[in-house]
């Protein structure tokens, strides 16, 4: 009852920052070119939330707030048969609503949220043994999106490894009709992003976290047992990796599934921690005490990115800048009387387009020093912009 209480207290706080930060965010323009103009699931489902709950940021991120608190239960689900104890899986949990990478992905509109809720409902029926489910899962999964295709790359060399017939002949099935349907992106002129793939990791883990992670699957390669999470983890950082010496890659078609490794990360510590007696814990405790810092202060950092711009001299370097602006840019519009605009960046007006400013009018937009619409955040001006008669 305890671990219960516990488990919907940690998902309750996450709820709620979330809910709160998703309302200081603006549409970004991948977002909204998904909104108006896509053909996928994402853009149905947040269609969907909008018709129904207006055409505002929260009905924009619910659907994947909640799409993120039901990963976060399969995640504690999938943890009992792995993790003994509950402090164990109360760890796991609070370390997964606490990655950037798992943040981001509970915010940002896209496909991401889909892939990791995927991974972690089939792992859960894997462990019960559910096979049907597991492959309707699998079959229904190849209509949500291109990232499922890395999936079904993994399942197929797992499968051969298990010599699982079924699973090997239906993810190989898979996989040929995903690289049908959709522009995976593996050709191209050959060029090294794996420096680049390295720190995108990091920033999704946070450093420390990060290099633990790595420390654990090459542990678990050599010393244990092979769970499937770990070779969903395992093969998705290799082959993510062994892709981004010739190509720049879509990290989180990747990424999805890693960050869901918290029960190995989490397990492979505490498995070192308790074999050693109390008087020789005190590394480890220092780099779980260190790891946990850096975890929180990376949290904090993208809770609060609004507050950041001081500590950059571009305003456009900011990690979040393409989530910033349009929403307070439409509402001063609109408290002017100006419902239609002209501007020469046409990805700024299709976001300002969700927020109900369309292309057009008697009145052009542009960014200008000596504008008199101010976005500011906290007592830091971002951007201005000035209003000019249109000439036609």
């Amino acid at each position: 009852m305890r671990e219960k209480s516990l488990l919907f207290l940690i998902i309750a706080v996450d709820f709620g920052l979330l809910l709160f930060v998703s309302g200081t965010l603006s549409i970004s323009y991948y977002e909204a070119d998904i909104f108006f103009n896509a053909d996928s699931a994402v853009h149905y489902l947040i269609k969907l939330s909008c018709a129904v709950f207006g055409q505002n940021d929260y009905a924009l991120r619910a659907p994947f707030i909640i799409i993120h608190i039901v990963s976060t239960l399969l995640l504690y689900a999938v943890s009992k048969p792995l993790l003994k104890r509950e402090t164990d899986r109360l760890i796991t949990v609070l370390l997964y609503v606490m990655l950037p990478g798992s943040i981001v992905v509970s915010l940002a509109a896209n496909g991401a949220a889909f892939m990791i809720l995927v991974t972690l409902l089939f792992l859960y029926l894997r462990q019960r043994d559910n096979n049907l489910a597991m492959y309707i899962l699998l079959i229904a999964s190849l209509f949500l999106g291109k990232g499922f295709i890395v999936l079904y790359f993994l399942l197929f060399f797992y499968a051969v490894n298990k010599q699982n017939i079924v699973l090997m002949i239906l993810t190989l099935t898979l996989f040929a009709a995903g690289m049908y349907m959709y522009d995976f992106g593996i050709g191209g002129r050959p060029r090294g992003y794996f420096v680049d793939t390295f720190g995108v990791y990091a920033a999704i883990f946070s450093p420390l976290l990060f290099l633990y992670f790595i420390y654990t699957l090459y542990r678990i390669l050599v010393k244990e047992n092979k769970t499937l999470l770990w070779w969903l983890s395992f093969g998705a950082f290799i082959v993510s990796l062994l892709l981004s010496f010739r190509q720049r890659i879509a990290v989180e078609e990747f990424a999805s599934y890693t960050i869901v490794a918290t029960p190995l990360i989490v397990g492979t510590f505490m498995n070192s921690f308790r074999v050693r007696l109390p008087q020789h814990r005190k590394l480890h405790k220092f780099f779980a005490a260190l790891a946990l810092f850096s975890l929180l202060f990376n949290s904090v950092l993208v809770f609060g990115n609004q507050y950041l711009y001081p500590f950059f001299q571009k305003r456009s370097s900011h990690f979040a800048y393409k989530y910033h602006i349009a929403k307070e840019l439409a509402v001063e519009l609109k408290a002017r009387g100006i419902f239609q605009v002209y501007t020469d960046d046409k990805k700024l007006s299709l976001r300002l387009k969700f927020y109900g400013v369309e292309e057009g009018g008697e009145f052009a937009l542009e960014q200008s020093i000596l504008g008199d619409i101010e976005i500011i955040y906290g007592k830091t001006i971002i951007e201005k912009y000035a209003l000019l008669k249109h000439n036609f």
